[in-house]
């Protein structure tokens, strides 16, 4: 295994994930390829490899988390690591320290990745600036979720030979979601035509002049699409409703068994979840043969894994050679 990950490490020169809109597409297939290659060693991601024994991760959530909280904990443990869990409530932030000092303070306990959720937009960018740690981005606002979109990306992967070419639909709360602007990013740069389809109220017309196509009708797109990631509503970071009602939402943009029958035989339907049924999906097409949500959920190990290997390595290298930031 070590052998075929070598070119992989040997390649990769980063101590930080902030995002995927400042990687290129070759960082990103790196990231994809030693995903797959650790998730194969570790079994489906369910057996331990030793490549990170005698390391920490701490995780650092200023935000409520499951999925991303727990797959982070997990990848590290995959790999021999320890982890240590920090957040906002149990913080000294709830004392008045600075979240950079109390970064700063979770360090100095000899950690070498800071994993970081917080609901400020660019705030593991302050940390990679303040400590001299690995940092990744868990989710910064509604600005990016890079793991995220990585699992979205080695999951449509794993179903067809290339995302070069297909037709990749996002569709939802696009206003809000980190995770939509981390798929599109990545989704461009490895070659797929995208689609933001939403409300106009939650997808501005202002994503063509990034080379982005836009839509406000599913039905009129949906049979052109080989891949469909339907983004949860978050009502949380919502000021004011963008739509009259939720069953009015449901009615225009949730994908259901009547829709299925306008898609293409193979689609991919794609969810990051916590899904709402009934709202952005119906049950029957959550759990029928076409839905990957879970074989998303177990991809989050395998690129977290990936990420946090790689830029272990990256530090390693780069500590020997005497320098501190990259």
């Amino acid at each position: 295994m070590t052998a075929s990950l070598a070119p992989h490490v040997a390649s990769w020169q980063h101590r930080y994930l902030l995002g995927l809109e400042t990687l290129t597409a070759q960082e990103i297939t790196t990231l994809l390829d030693v995903a797959q290659i650790l998730k194969e060693a570790t079994e489906g991601c369910r057996r331990k490899v030793p490549l990170l024994t005698g390391k920490t991760c701490a995780n650092l959530f200023f935000e409520n988390s499951t999925r991303t909280r727990n797959s982070f904990s997990l990848a590290a443990k995959r790999l021999g690591a320890d982890t240590v869990e920090f957040g906002a409530s149990g913080s000294s932030t709830a004392k008045g320290e600075t979240f950079a000092d109390t970064a700063k303070t979770i360090e100095a306990m000899g950690v070498d990745w800071v994993v970081t959720r917080h609901s400020t937009p660019g705030t593991p960018h302050l940390l990679a600036r303040e400590l001299k740690c690995c940092v990744l981005n868990a989710g910064d606002g509604p600005h990016e979720h890079p793991t995220q979109g990585l699992l979205d990306l080695l999951t449509i992967r794993q179903h067809r030979e290339s995302i070069k070419g297909l037709t990749v639909a996002l569709v939802g709360d696009i206003a809000h979601s980190r995770t939509a602007r981390s798929n599109v990013w990545g989704l461009k740069k490895l070659g797929a035509h995208v689609i933001i389809c939403g409300p106009p109220t939650l997808v501005s017309e202002r994503w063509k002049e990034l080379g982005f196509e836009v839509a406000h009708h599913l039905d009129e797109i949906l049979p052109r699409c080989d891949v469909l990631n339907l983004l949860r509503i978050q009502f949380e970071r919502q000021n004011a409703r963008p739509f009259p009602s939720v069953h009015e939402y449901a009615a225009l943009y949730a994908m259901n068994a009547k829709r299925m029958q306008l898609a293409k035989e193979d689609i991919l339907i794609m969810a990051p979840g916590p899904i709402n049924r009934g709202v952005e999906i119906t049950p029957e097409v959550a759990d029928g043969p076409h839905s990957v949500i879970l074989e998303q959920v177990n991809n989050g190990i395998a690129v977290r894994m990936a990420a946090l290997y790689l830029l272990s390595a990256a530090d390693d290298r780069l500590r020997a050679a005497g320098r501190s930031h990259s």
